[in-house]
């Protein structure tokens, strides 16, 4: 039996300060204290082992049900969604609409959507690939994010510019400043729902064999989707299915930026893309913590975890944990590591996973090939270092490859 732990001895992190940062000293001091941490918002776990014990531990539930109410948003079209959509569903209700979705995000779908992934890739490249700069979000990143995603859904790529707006509006939700944007949040989620209910009855008059028209098939017989639970699971793929993509092709540039020799053996050996996307999802993944919620007491190390607790579970310090990972520098050779927890773990690991692999290695070797010397002169601007980041702007310079 473990000693208990004093909390008000463990370190604090006021982690919706305005500077906090992932990969500051600040942080990495708190790990090398201790494995959790204070927050403004309940404990942080810090360390590899104890986060993943936790993902697995029965004793927690997915906490992000109560991230609005945590920041003060406490109704509107935003909040109604986010408590009924399957990031925060949980038992019996989770498991029978996962099911229901799973075909969708699944490794042959992947692998069938690589070929148009790596299409759209090329077309992008080719409009900034010989000018020597570029606005990385706005002339790459969010452009593939949502036609990928168009692809995958079987929509007219000519939508791409209003889901991306829409996408990005309600991204911010997942910030801790989420009530500074609340209004524009709930217009977004309000037109991406009008978009999602004419998109149904397209489908329903002229079904095809994309994943819209399956998932409506399933709501008109045997085990199936009700109307509201097809409506909020469509608004999620529209929404997570370009958020994070577009999201993390940005800390990716941003990974490579400061470890070029990566990126030139990337150039050289494009067979790693699958490695080179597994370390910048260990060390900068746009998935900044995942968040549980304490549903019977229980001790761990020392600490005791009150009914009614939240714990956020740090991906990008875990992922940096040398007592996992004794060489954490980025290798995109490495062999061997251990898994991350970008995605999650447990029965709320991410249902896109997949997909989002896919495209993001079918892309990252193809901007390689292109593009060398890449830089950021300044001008950039990001999303909050907290819950899930990225940039908002991403001006870059480079050398085209001859």
């Amino acid at each position: 039996m473990s000693t208990t732990i004093d909390t008000t001895e463990l370190p604090y992190l006021d982690i919706s300060a305005p500077g906090f940062a992932m990969a500051s000293e600040e942080v990495r001091d708190a790990r090398e204290q201790s494995w959790i941490a204070r927050t403004n918002y309940g404990y942080a776990v810090l360390r590899y082992d104890e986060v993943a014990a936790l993902l697995k531990n029965q004793s927690l539930s997915q906490g992000s049900a109560r991230w609005p109410d945590h920041h003060g948003v406490h109704s509107g079209a935003f909040h109604e969604w986010w408590r009924k959509n399957l990031l925060v569903l949980e038992s019996d209700e989770h498991h029978r609409i996962r099911r229901l979705l799973n075909p969708a995000f699944s490794p042959s779908m992947a692998r069938k959507l690589e070929p148009e992934f790596a299409e759209i890739a090329h077309e992008l490249i080719d409009s900034f690939a010989d000018k020597g700069e570029c606005e990385f979000v706005r002339d790459f990143a969010e452009p593939f994010a949502t036609r990928a995603l168009c692809a995958m859904m079987g929509l007219d790529h000519k939508h791409w510019p209003f889901i991306a707006s829409r996408a990005n509006t309600v991204g911010y939700a997942l910030s801790v400043s989420i009530k500074d944007e609340i209004d524009r949040i709930d217009e977004a989620v309000n037109e991406l729902y009008e978009f999602v209910e004419q998109l149904i009855e397209e489908r329903r008059a002229q079904p095809g064999q994309d994943v819209v028209s399956r998932l409506v098939h399933f709501s008109e017989s045997g085990d199936k989707l009700d109307a509201e639970e097809l409506r909020n699971a469509l608004v999620l793929m529209l929404f997570g299915g370009m958020d994070t993509t577009r999201n993390q092709l940005g800390l990716a540039i941003q990974t490579f930026i400061r470890n070029p020799e990566q990126w030139e053996n990337l150039a050289q050996r494009p067979e790693l893309a699958k490695q080179a996307l597994e370390e910048v999802l260990r060390v900068n993944p746009t998935t900044r913590w995942v968040t549980r919620e304490v549903i019977a007491d229980f001790e761990l190390g020392g600490i005791e975890f009150a009914a009614g607790t939240t714990v956020h579970l740090f991906t990008q310090t875990s992922g940096s944990d040398e007592r996992a990972y004794p060489n954490p520098e980025v290798d995109i050779t490495a062999e061997d590591r251990k898994p991350h927890f970008t995605f999650g773990g447990g029965i709320h690991h991410c249902l896109g996973h997949y997909i989002a692999r896919a495209d993001m290695s079918q892309a990252l070797p193809i901007l390689a090939s292109r593009i060398t010397n890449l830089a950021c002169p300044g001008g950039d601007s990001w999303l909050p270092d907290s819950g899930n980041t990225g940039p908002i702007e991403f001006p870059l310079t480079f050398d085209p490859r001859s």
